[in-house]
């Protein structure tokens, strides 16, 4: 019998929250938000860090992280009820300063879900776009709030950015997701390049692999061409996170583009000092 998963028993500081984000790509654009909203969005991300990272536990059983994560959602439903929250106690100012949803909390643990069940390998696509739904799109949903955009706009601008944002994401780590038994890619991009898989060993090794990650990049750029006609839009809001995410990773899918991914693939990096210098553009002209 698997022992019980270890309960998180007291919240976290915004210090330690803090330092959890302090590595994001994002960080930068979240200090300049106004007090409230940047400690608001140190605690989503905290949030989603947290749940992440039981996702990801590879030492771990997965009966074991399923109660974790099982932690979080009765944390957050006590919040909602009026309760303390325990795990999710962090929250509780966020939650009421920001009128964040409930559903999307959930959405971000179901999708962490999805990767503790079953190592996911060659979901079909609809599998694929539902995954990152919930572990990019629903953490827009929460930010969009704190950024004090109107709701269906930010909800559009979420479906979007969160979309292009992971999916480039998914192209960028296909090696380091193998490297713990997961394929992102959709199985009807591997059968497009004529793969047939059988482990993530062998098919990072592929010669069609290249073909088979094209597939998807016309998706990841439709998804960044309609978030950027949004933001463009100039919506009310504080946006230069968002901006700065759109910039960064439609720079790097190009970037991704242009080097293929034949392997040995070299794994592109975003560019702190173009994050600092887009930054400054956002900050002073939006």
């Amino acid at each position: 019998m698997n022992a019980p998963a270890t309960p998180v028993t007291s919240p976290m500081t915004m210090q330690e929250l803090h330092a959890k984000v302090a590595g994001s790509s994002f960080y930068a654009g979240m200090r300049i938000l106004p007090r409230a909203e940047r400690e608001a969005m140190f605690a989503i991300y905290g949030f989603c860090r947290m749940v992440d990272d039981i996702a990801d536990d590879q030492q771990t059983p997965r009966g074991q992280r399923g109660a974790a994560l099982d932690e979080w959602v009765a944390g957050i439903e006590a919040l909602y009820a009026g309760g303390e929250g325990g795990v999710a106690a962090f929250l509780a100012d966020a939650i009421r300063g920001f009128d964040l949803q409930k559903d999307d909390f959930i959405a971000v643990i179901d999708g962490m879900r999805m990767d503790v069940d079953s190592d996911m390998r060659w979901p079909d696509f609809d599998t694929f776009d539902l995954y990152c739904d919930r572990v990019a799109s629903a953490v827009g949903r929460l930010s969009v709030n704190v950024f004090g955009m109107d709701r269906a706009i930010g909800v559009a601008l979420s479906h979007h950015l969160g979309r292009a944002l992971q999916f480039t994401n998914i192209l960028r780590d296909i090696d380091e997701d193998a490297g713990i038994g997961r394929v992102y890619l959709p199985i009807e991009a591997l059968r497009y390049a004529g793969i047939t898989p059988t482990t993530p060993e062998a098919l990072v090794q592929e010669p069609q692999l290249d073909k088979a990650a094209r597939w998807l990049v016309p998706y990841a750029q439709e998804h960044f061409v309609e978030a950027a006609k949004i933001l463009k839009s100039r919506p009310k809001g504080h946006l230069v996170a968002p901006r700065l995410m759109e910039s960064a990773y439609a720079r790097l899918l190009h970037r991704m583009i242009a080097q293929g991914w034949n392997a040995p693939r070299q794994r592109v990096r975003t560019s702190k000092l173009r994050l600092v210098l887009a930054l400054i553009r956002f900050s002073l002209w939006g």
